[in-house]
């Protein structure tokens, strides 16, 4: 009996029906994935999935596996700060869809700035916060006071932020090709420094202090949502805005609020990315990662410590699709395809937790009536 009563009490656990919930998504994204992979290469399908789930494991030698796995923490820290900037909107029941705008001008802003002025690594990160949140600010205002949904603002927004990067960008342009001027020949002090975390992973060069960053704000979300007086009136606002504002909290400021820090965290993704990752950027591309972050959030629950497992097994598999090539010679494409699968069930997460809170609430009502 007392076994029991154990599992029970397990099973209706909101953390554990998370974790059960968001392995059931990606499980049903690769067995789906498997099924297209059968219809597209039955021969290398197979071979096609191990190599998603091998992933850094793939290479034989250890250091070049430690040195491949530094590299999927250093493509987390983006995904993980741009998800971070989804949820605290959510929390205020917002939907930030902004987040890749917000991303490239944090990223616009720290490489002109640290390319054209010299600006160092430390002084890019506060410029790429300040304009990504000036653009969520902007979001928040037009549905705080003039009721334009967040939405739409932040879809126009995007493409206006993105146009604006790319002509600012041109004055920092490579002649004769579509990048900017590299960091890492024109200004090094604006890259994020290593720490001596690069020698952890085979002296992988991508390796910076961009990845405990993106975990320690991960911490500050929670912290202040959870534990600050401030985060208890944002999520007020987002649970009921009449019961907000009879409570005496002031409703547009902390949407105004909410979108400002979301769109800050947005700005330092794109930062973490382009000075510790890649070190240049291409114009006229809205990248996709603030789009990715939505589904992330989903399937690690919209809970600060939850999206950072989410979002670093969703990179693993993002990663381990790039080996797919190699291993059973399928193409980037498909590899793209599968990636997106497992994402679309992902956002299936929050349906599949109720489902099973449902069916748990069904069977203990039925045990009660037999009894």
């Amino acid at each position: 009996m007392d076994t029991k009563k154990e599992k029970k009490n397990i099973l209706s656990n909101g953390a554990v029906q998370t974790l059960l919930a968001s392995l059931f998504c990606i499980i049903l994204g690769l067995v789906v994935g498997y099924v297209v992979l059968l219809v597209i290469n039955p021969q290398g399908a197979g071979r096609a999935i191990t190599a998603i789930l091998q992933n850094f494991l793939y290479f034989p030698r250890p250091e070049v596996a430690l040195e491949y796995f530094g590299s999927t923490l250093a493509k987390t820290a983006p995904l993980l700060m741009c998800t971070l900037s989804v949820l605290f909107a959510y929390k205020v029941g917002l939907f930030n869809i902004g987040a890749s705008g917000q991303y490239a001008v944090g990223a616009g802003f720290a490489l002109y700035f640290g390319i054209h002025y010299g600006a160092p690594w430390w002084l890019c990160l506060l410029l790429a916060m300040l304009g990504g949140a000036a653009l969520g600010a902007i979001a928040g205002a037009l549905k705080a006071y003039l009721n334009v949904n967040e939405v739409i603002a932040c879809i126009m927004l995007n493409w206006i932020s993105l146009y604006a990067v790319n002509t600012v960008l041109t004055e920092v342009k490579e002649s004769g090709t579509t990048y900017t001027l590299p960091l890492r020949t024109n200004n090094p002090n604006a890259l994020i420094p290593h720490l001596g975390l690069q020698h952890l992973f085979a002296d992988n060069r991508y390796v910076t202090i961009a990845i405990p960053l993106a975990v320690i704000f991960a911490i500050l979300v929670w912290v202040v949502l959870d534990k600050t007086k401030l985060g208890y009136e944002l999520k007020a606002t987002g649970l009921s805005i009449n019961a907000a504002k009879y409570a005496g909290i002031k409703v547009g400021r902390s949407m105004v609020l909410s979108m400002t820090i979301s769109g800050a965290l947005a700005g330092l993704a794109g930062v973490t990315y382009y000075l510790g990752y890649v070190g240049s950027i291409q114009p006229k591309v809205l990248i996709s990662t603030g789009f990715d972050a939505i589904a992330v959030s989903l399937l690690g629950n919209n809970n600060p410590f939850g999206i950072v497992f989410s979002t670093m097994l969703i990179t693993l598999i993002s990663k381990g699709s790039t080996y797919m090539k190699s291993a059973a010679g399928v193409d980037a494409e498909i590899a793209s395809v599968i990636t997106g699968i497992i994402l679309l069930f992902s956002a299936c997460n929050a349906y599949i937790k109720w489902k099973m809170e449902r069916n748990r609430r069904e069977k203990t009502n039925k045990t009660k009536e037999d009894k």
